[in-house]
């Protein structure tokens, strides 16, 4: 065991964190002198650089950013334990990092989130909203919930459900316009598209008796926030291209309507991602275990359909 000190690892941590020594310091109410000599021992136990000093900053080697991020949740966990140990009947504490896209989050994910937190008062939530994926090691997020197919094979996901992104629009709208009929008359609609993940989503995808077609729809309105395109949609702006996670209140109210309900698209997973399978806290498990019981009822009440455009 070449780590001796577990406080060698909250210094490490804590530079990470505050981009210097002095500011390390401060949070653990030490010298600069002793952080700094806290990280050389550590540096000289393990035989590698875990920063490069310059004048004006700190930066993290490879080396040193590998063993932030199993010191961090090493940490993490031991608190957790410790709570564990002294709270009443195990109660699940500690803070909850979590990432999610903002349409899922505003329309579905945030009374499932106050409900889990209104069940387990000692958790704290630290939400990230947005449609730039997150780095889930880098960013030290404990649950990252992201649609699509997945390309980092070091993280650990659970498929919590399997959606579809499907045609909406506001009975405003259909009032204005005739309801599209097949695929191809997109082209003379205004379809709201949105960037998700760096790429242009306006290629959208169809299939009827599995022949699959697809149009490059175009609009007046591009946006990196996929949550606007639904307000646009709903203020009667055009059409839009999503998943029904995100427009569940939307499409129970009425307030849009489903197109093309005969035509097929393309599967939608939505995982929880998570950085390791071997230390999750129990705080995390059980919280994507409750968005996986919400998602499978959710699959019950889609059997009972949307309103669609006549």
């Amino acid at each position: 065991m070449k780590i001796e000190n577990l406080s060698d690892l909250r210094v490490l941590v804590q530079t990470a964190q505050a981009g210097s020594l002095s500011g390390a310091a401060r949070a653990l109410g030490i010298t600069p002198a002793a952080a700094s000599a806290t990280l050389k021992r550590l540096e000289a136990q393990l035989g590698a650089r875990l920063f490069e000093r310059s004048t004006r900053a700190l930066r993290l080697t490879p080396q040193g950013q590998t063993l932030l991020d199993y010191a961090s949740r090493a940490l993490d966990l031991l608190a957790e334990g410790e709570s564990l140990v002294t709270a009443e009947g195990g109660a699940l504490v500690g803070r909850l990092r979590v990432a999610a896209p903002s349409d899922l989050t505003r329309s579905t994910l945030l009374p499932w989130l106050d409900e889990f937190l209104d069940a387990h008062p000692g958790v704290q939530l630290d939400l990230s909203v947005g449609d730039r994926p997150l780095d889930v090691m880098r960013d030290e997020v404990d649950v990252a919930l992201r649609y699509g197919p997945l390309a980092d094979s070091r993280l650990v996901a659970r498929l919590l459900t399997m959606s579809r992104p499907l045609l909406w629009a506001s009975p405003e709208y259909l009032r204005r316009h005739p309801a599209p009929r097949v695929p191809q008359d997109l082209l003379q609609h205004n379809c709201l598209t949105f960037h998700r993940g760096g790429r242009h989503h306006r290629l959208w995808r169809f299939a009827r008796q599995g022949q699959w077609t697809q149009v490059r729809v175009d609009g007046d309105r591009v946006v990196d926030d996929a949550s606007l395109s639904r307000q646009w949609a709903l203020a009667g702006r055009g059409i839009t291209f999503k998943s029904e996670l995100d427009v569940l209140q939307d499409a129970a109210a009425g307030t849009l309507v489903r197109l093309l309900p005969d035509w097929d698209t393309e599967p939608y997973p939505l995982h929880a991602l998570m950085p390791s399978g071997r230390f999750v806290p129990a705080r995390v498990r059980a919280l994507v275990d409750f968005l996986a019981a919400r998602c499978a009822a959710l699959r019950v009440r889609e059997n009972q359909g949307h309103p669609t455009a006549p």
